[in-house]
């Protein structure tokens, strides 16, 4: 990621955060609307709960956007639970697609091109590192 998609992903991510409690639900409803099949992996939870893990999460990543080296094991350790979890690889298009419409709903104009592509850069990597740590996880079974 460049230091500009970086800005971009903090800058566009700041008046989100006050409105966590919405944006996850946005997102879990998106998710859903999506892949109702998803719904499964979370029955018995409580979806408030859940969707502040989600935001801490990202609150956590886009801090570490600038220390790959701080925010990699995070990511490697995140995607070996989800693998426990039950989350497989065809999940994370799912979650992605969610992600960014989520944005772009909550965003509107200020979605633009250049931050859409830094936040797609961004899951790009958050999902190729999970995937990285859901494999261990598979290999270690």
């Amino acid at each position: 990621m460049t230091p500009q998609q970086i800005d971009l992903i903090r800058s566009s991510f700041e008046p989100l955060k006050p409105l966590a409690p919405t944006v996850a639900e946005a997102f879990y409803a998106q998710l859903f609307a999506r892949d109702p099949a998803l719904r499964a992996l979370f029955r018995g939870s409580d979806m408030s709960e859940q969707g502040t893990r989600l935001m801490q999460m990202l609150s956590a990543a886009i801090e570490l956007l600038d220390r790959p080296h701080s925010l990699n094991p995070v990511l490697l350790k995140l995607g070996q639970r989800h693998a426990g979890y039950g989350v497989v690889e065809a999940h994370y298009a799912s979650v992605g697609a969610a992600l960014l419409d989520t944005l772009s709903a909550g965003l509107g104009q200020d979605f633009t091109p250049e931050v859409r592509e830094a936040w797609t850069t961004m899951y790009g990597h958050v999902a190729k590192t999970m995937q990285e740590g859901a494999a261990t996880e598979a290999l270690a079974a």
